[in-house]
């Protein structure tokens, strides 16, 4: 049959109708409020393709080089060519539209939702979100066409680019489709049955107006309820400015995001007779599953629909129930993100100073510049990550805010322009490490500037004007990789030593070209967010030993490119925030200040499985012969962080003893607790000056009301920084600073009178450091001679 009724299937049917099919039909079975629907089989797309004899074809079209763009576009457009242009076979095309026709009363046309739904199979396009299409309101004139244009979505042009680069057959990939009656939604939202963190009885629910696309997707901040399953009653209702919503068009029938009414933006949305009635679904959910779910929902005409539902994996092994969510489960689960706009804010105020004596005439838009180097070029406007083709060499790319999926064409850009961001954004760090001129936080650059437009970018003064400038060029640091490596590597000799900081293994050979004594800092998390997965879903869908191989293929580039200098890794560090963008990320708590919240060690300790994959990954990395690796682990507080720690370490056959590894001093507790962490063994403290700064002094970088107050040069910060040098010499502890400060010839020349092992400092400032190492150092000799 080409056709299943979601009734009719179970978990056991994913291989045949996709998680997605197969969770709807579960939830059915165990009696609960699902709109109906079916699922067009993985097995019709297949048959579908090679009937129609289009399958050899369609696999040969999209065997391209995944770095040619046009052919890449070429390739889509084939790919879709092929699938929408080929009629269905007409007992497919009978069978799924007398299914459709079924769920209409007295010859009702109904709305659906037409959703993909991976297979087991489907891992490679699976793997980056936002990749296989959703219809929703769909009547059954374009029925057909969305089906294909489902299946048309695992050929999009980042679809075979990832493919591609990792490996995958294209010819090894199938898909489902699901066919549900639309729920037009009054409110709706998303319910976690237990903590999230340490599975305690306490329901949370977010709630906005309108579809759930609008809380699932992040467009809104949604309202949110708190509840004690124990006491059986509201803990916390925090209402959000919900001020948008999306909802059907009555005349058109398409999904339309509306703003929402003044009076109702802060209305709350759901009563607490509505959250008794959604918590008592939801403890069937639990029961039915006999796990902690995440479960989408809908409410219409005073009724209640079950939308979807997924285990919650982020629930530590040793959750300790009541003790636990009242010691460290409120924070996590209640915060509602109300989106204050600070980053935008501060690159604005940052960037007016920035203009200076330049005739303001000529000055399209402004913000902070946030790597070197002047530029022409043609403006590429990028809303969608589908829009990535559009960006050629020497193109100016400007979009909102850069991602992981962006790199390929940020490598291609001649400059990057965002309209969010600090110095510190992944658009800052990445156009760094690339080379790539950038001015970041311009909060309106996407509206401001025309696609097309001849522009010039200086990423010194962060200003782009309009037309072309015949002095325009990169910045001196910013040489080709070929000009930049010389054949003996020549830096100045220092007893302290100069390191590089690397976020992308893709700089790697350039960061190698500085002749920088090792790598201070590779960030792991750019290679995890790349994968368009959390690392829990990636897990779940591959496996880990292929989680474990993208962490090796990204840290044995870099590692190669430095042997035998010490390449220093961090474990991931991402914020919740950045995990909700993911795949799978639905589940991930909404923190107010992620950056205060679930992140660095503290989450690694709480869901061990990432962390244990990722400690694997170095275990077989070290078996290979990498005795240059040392791994350091970020947000430690105390000992206690150390005992953890240390335990997943030899679980993962890394002994503690053999291995150099240690970790970043990011906040007041573990500079003041910094003996505590020696004699627990840590080998090195490296300063996260960033993060340092603003726990010491209670300022928000990226909010612009503050961020004139964030100083890594304050008589606090550099106190604690000083006296941890000083206990680390004394103990034996190794010493670095691998935060932006470390560029800093001020900081250098303190850090060195100190005594600090070494300094890492970003690719463009390793030669500045290296000589401003040398200046201090042999004035102190000097001193001392004198």
């Amino acid at each position: 049959m080409a056709v299943l009724l979601l009734e009719d299937v179970d978990a056991d049917d994913v291989g045949t109708v996709g998680g997605k099919a197969a969770s709807l039909g579960e939830l059915i079975g165990a009696g609960l409020p699902v709109p109906p629907g079916f699922a067009v089989t993985a097995g019709t797309y297949r048959t579908f393709i090679e009937e129609a004899g289009i399958d050899v074809e369609l696999f040969d079209a999209v065997d391209v080089d995944p770095e040619d763009s046009a052919a890449l576009r070429e390739a889509e457009e084939r790919a879709a060519e092929l699938i929408l242009e080929t009629p269905f076979p007409d007992s497919v095309r009978e069978e799924i539209l007398s299914e459709y026709r079924a769920m209409g009363e007295d010859g009702e046309e109904v709305f659906v939702a037409v959703r993909s739904s991976a297979t087991a199979e489907d891992l490679p396009d699976s793997s980056f979100a936002g990749q296989q299409e959703t219809f929703l309101n769909v009547r059954e004139e374009d029925l057909l066409r969305r089906v294909k244009e489902c299946w048309a979505s695992l050929f999009t042009q980042r679809a075979i680019y990832y493919r591609q680069q990792r490996g995958f057959p294209h010819e090894d990939v199938d898909i489902a489709v699901v066919v549900q009656r639309m729920v037009d939604a009054e409110k709706s939202g998303v319910m976690f049955t237990s903590h999230p963190s340490t599975g305690a009885p306490q329901v949370t629910i977010e709630a906005a107006w309108g579809l759930g696309e609008a809380v699932v997707s992040g467009t809104v901040s949604p309202d949110n309820y708190v509840y004690d399953r124990g006491r059986a009653e509201v803990d916390e209702v925090t209402v959000a400015d919900k001020k948008v919503e999306m909802v059907k068009d009555a005349e058109t029938g398409e999904t339309v995001q509306l703003d929402v009414a003044e009076d109702r933006r802060t209305e709350r949305v759901l009563s607490d007779a509505e959250i008794d009635d959604l918590v008592a679904l939801g403890e069937r959910v639990e029961d039915h599953y006999g796990t902690p779910q995440d479960v989408e929902w809908a409410i219409y005409d005073g009724e209640i629909y079950m939308l979807q539902s997924r285990p919650i994996t982020t629930i530590r092994e040793d959750a300790g129930g009541e003790e636990a969510a009242a010691t460290d489960g409120a924070d996590a689960a209640t915060g509602a993100a109300t989106g204050d706009g600070g980053a935008a804010g501060s690159a604005v105020n940052g960037g007016a100073s920035a203009v200076g004596g330049e005739d303001e005439a000529d000055v399209l838009v402004d913000g902070l510049g946030a790597s070197p180097g002047v530029v022409s070029g043609a403006v590429r406007i990028v809303h969608k990550l589908d829009h990535l083709d559009q960006v050629q060499d020497g193109d100016v790319m400007v979009t909102e805010m850069t991602m992981p999926d962006m790199v390929p064409a940020m490598k291609r850009a001649a400059g990057i322009v965002t309209d969010e961001g600090g110095m510190t954004s992944h658009a800052a760090i990445i156009s760094r490490e690339l080379g790539v001129p950038a001015v970041v936080g311009t909060g309106n650059g996407t509206r401001v500037l025309e696609d097309g437009r001849q522009v010039t970018l200086d990423g010194d003064k962060g200003t782009i004007r309009a037309g072309e400038s015949a002095s325009a060029e990169p910045g001196d640091e910013f040489e080709p990789v070929e000009a930049a490596r010389p054949e003996t590597p020549v830096k100045p000799m220092t007893a302290t030593e100069v390191k590089v900081n690397v976020s992308i293994p893709e700089a790697a050979e350039r960061a190698a070209a500085t002749g920088a004594d090792g790598v201070g800092l590779l960030r792991i998390e750019h290679m995890v967010l790349s994968l368009g997965k959390t690392p829990e879903r990636y897990i779940a869908d591959h496996g880990a030993r292929a989680y474990q191989d993208e962490l090796i293929e990204g840290v044995r580039r870099v590692a190669d490119e430095f042997y035998p200098r010490p390449v220093r890794v961090r474990t991931i560090d991402a914020p919740t925030d950045e995990f909700r963008e993911l795949e799978g990320g639905a589940g991930e708590p909404a923190e107010h200040n992620p950056m205060l919240g679930w992140r660095g060690i503290r989450r690694s300790l709480d869901k061990p499985e990432p962390f244990q994959q990722e400690l694997a990954a170095f275990a077989r990395l070290y078996d290979m012969g990498y005795d240059n690796l040392e791994v350091m682990f970020p947000l430690v507080n105390d000992a206690k962080d150390i005992e953890g720690i240390t335990r997943h370490m030899r679980e993962a056959g890394i002994d503690p003893e053999t291995h150099r590894w240690g970790v970043m001093i990011e906040t007041p507790a573990s500079a003041l607790q910094i003996e505590d962490l020696a004699e627990a063994g840590i080998d090195f403290a490296s300063f996260g000056t960033n993060d340092l700064t603003q726990y010491t002094l209670a300022v928000d970088r990226n909010n612009g009301h503050v961020a004139g107050r964030f100083d890594e040069l304050h008589p606090a910060v550099l106190r604690l920084i000083g006296d941890t040098i000083e206990t680390c010499r004394e103990l034996g502890v190794d010493t670095s600073i691998c935060g932006q400060a470390g560029s800093k010839p001020e900081m250098v020349e303190f850090l060195v009178e100190k005594g600090v092992s070494s300094i890492s400092a970003n690719i463009d400032a390793v030669r500045d450091v290296q000589h401003e190492v040398k200046r201090t150092e042999q004035r102190l000799l000097l001193d001392s001679v004198r």
